[in-house]
């Protein structure tokens, strides 16, 4: 397997100052595209009034982690889902738009506290916080602790550079020898290997394997035509291509293909607070309100229909 991987560890430094190079040429021939707030202040934040559907649905014996609010543990590690506003204090970005959200909906006030992603079922586990919206999956594993509401689809998609000749990437033969960015040991390369498998099987042309240990340095190779394809969570994909037009979809999958695996609120199991959040996040689809928060980042197309409690998560493998 690894004869056909090539390996491309480029420094950080170095890959930043190229990324910022290839953007500034590729701004340069786009016209404007959209931007985002990311101030403090969120003045264009998509609020709602209580709902009492919701209100009611909380289980008897549930006690809020801070009298009169609700506390929501969220890793501010990259736009368009968390980040820090330019006050770099501040949590902003679609996962925190969405929990205000629910906090309007169950008539409390909103806490944030930033977390390293990593850290987020210990501190869920010790009732820190009371959720965890931070672009959690729905696993069958983590569905053994933790109650989820979905509010997200889970997607991965195909990103080229704008003048690219790929038009559609829907099924393995697509992606037949071309030059593909992924992350290594995730989700998205264990659906590409798959893939590959498959076309190589057939007798089509291998895929050419390319790691990166930045994004910065993956997005240059990108951008100037040394990569054909991208693959990888498409939130950061549609929002660098929504915002600076160097890039464009051409195909996704959800994270979990062959199955499902969509992204959800994580709570404590069996604490009383899942079905009410399910019925507010499913009360914010009805009136519109949950679209226009993801639009503000230029990630509806990850939009769900319905939230779910506890649908069926990616296997254990």
């Amino acid at each position: 397997m690894t004869n056909r991987r090539q390996f491309i560890l480029t420094g950080t430094a170095l890959g930043a100052l190229l990324f910022r190079n290839a953007l500034d040429i590729a701004h340069a021939a786009q016209a404007p595209h959209g931007t985002v707030d990311l101030s403090p202040e969120q003045s264009g934040r998509i609020r709602v009034q209580k709902n009492p559907a919701a209100l009611a649905a909380i289980g008897n014996h549930y006690r809020f982690a801070r009298d009169g609010y609700f506390t929501v543990a969220i890793s501010p590690h990259l736009p368009p889902t968390a980040t820090y506003a330019t006050d770099a204090r501040t949590v902003v970005g679609s996962d925190a738009d969405y929990a205000q959200l629910v906090a309007d909906s169950l008539g409390l006030k909103l806490n944030i506290v930033p977390i390293v992603w990593a850290d987020w079922p210990l501190g869920l586990s010790s009732g820190k916080y009371d959720a965890v919206i931070s672009n959690v999956g729905v696993t069958e594993q983590r569905k053994e602790k933790f109650d989820f509401t979905t509010y997200r689809q889970g997607l991965h998609g195909f990103y080229v550079r704008t003048a690219s000749p790929i038009r559609k990437i829907a099924q393995p033969q697509d992606i037949a020898g071309l030059r593909l960015i992924t992350t290594s040991g995730t989700n998205q390369e264990r659906i590409i290997l798959e893939w590959d498998r498959q076309n190589v099987a057939k007798g089509l042309k291998p895929v050419q394997f390319q790691y990166f240990d930045d994004d910065a340095a993956s997005r240059v190779a990108l951008l100037s035509g040394r990569a054909d394809v991208e693959f990888n969570p498409n939130a950061p994909l549609a929002y660098d291509a929504a915002t600076t037009g160097a890039i464009r979809e051409v195909g996704s999958l959800n994270a979990g293909w062959p199955a499902r695996a969509d992204v959800a609120i994580a709570t404590r199991k069996d604490s009383g607070l899942m079905n009410a959040l399910t019925v507010a996040t499913n009360g914010l689809i009805a009136n519109g309100a949950y679209l226009r928060s993801l639009a503000r980042w230029n990630i509806q197309s990850e939009a769900l229909a319905r939230s779910e409690s506890n649908p069926p998560g990616l296997p254990k493998f």
